[in-house]
């Protein structure tokens, strides 16, 4: 006859998770001998065996007592059903792995290729990983409002590329986030060049083919790229300055010309 410890090996569990079973009513409590001891004998060992193995496998401590009181068909339907759920789990965690696995791939989990490939474009360019960081988050945001323009879209983004003024805008904001000073010179180069584009695409006409009354999602890009750098309050300071307003969708301020 074994003692709750020597039971306890036996099955490979805590003591602790002998007297919890016995407190839920799962495993029986055997008498106590003369001296005020629980004694087990070599059923309990099995019933205990059982348990763990069962409750290992994810079953659930309440549908353990039922499996133990069933026949042996009753038995063998329920470990058919615990088998497929535990299939069901491993095709589940497979799939969270092969997830888990494409964030190695960094941008490709969350963005489609064309994106992917314009982001390495910006880093061949000289692009920081701050500022393709900020420049991804805002393309998760745009493919999300806007799948289907996506693909539409890029190509123009490659060819804005192709002018030097759009380069070196990239290279002086992706500078300026390295920097922590206010006044460093080039604060000022990069709010002429967003000037100079801005009046640019104003004289052309440019219109970006969005709805006017997605003013509210132009809006949340815009705090992105507030938020994304405590020099970015000072460049659109200086923006408004000089007339302009906004980063994705810049436009003229009110009663300025």
């Amino acid at each position: 006859m074994l003692t709750i410890g020597q039971l306890a090996a036996y099955a490979g569990v805590t003591v602790r998770a002998v007297r919890h079973y016995h407190q839920i009513g799962l495993l029986p409590e055997p008498e106590r001998d003369a001296s005020g001891y629980r004694k087990y004998g070599a059923p309990a060992v099995v019933s205990l065996i059982k348990i763990r193995t069962l409750a290992e496998a994810g079953v659930p401590l309440g549908r353990i007592a039922r499996m133990l009181d069933a026949d042996g068909t009753a038995f063998a339907e329920a470990v058919e059903r615990i088998d497929a759920h535990l299939r069901a789990e491993i095709d589940r965690l497979e799939n969270s792995r092969k997830q888990v696995a494409q964030l190695a791939a960094g941008d490709s989990l969350v963005l489609p290729p064309p994106v992917v490939a314009y982001l390495d474009r910006l880093r061949e360019i000289g692009a920081s990983e701050r500022m393709l960081a900020g420049e991804r988050d805002g393309w998760i945001l745009i493919a999300a409002r806007w799948p289907g323009k996506v693909a539409e879209w890029i190509p123009d983004k490659f060819a804005q590329l192709e002018d030097p003024r759009i380069v070196r805008l990239y290279q002086v904001l992706s500078a300026l986030m390295e920097t922590k000073g206010l006044d460093d010179p080039l604060v000022l180069e990069a709010v002429d060049l967003l000037v100079e584009l801005a009046e640019e695409a104003e004289a052309a006409g440019f219109d970006s083919g969005v709805a006017e009354g997605d003013d509210m999602f132009f809006a949340l890009l815009d705090n992105l790229a507030d938020e994304s750098d405590d020099r970015a309050w000072r460049l659109r300071e200086l923006m408004r300055e000089r007339g302009w307003d906004g980063w994705t969708r810049m436009r003229r301020v009110t009663g300025q010309a």
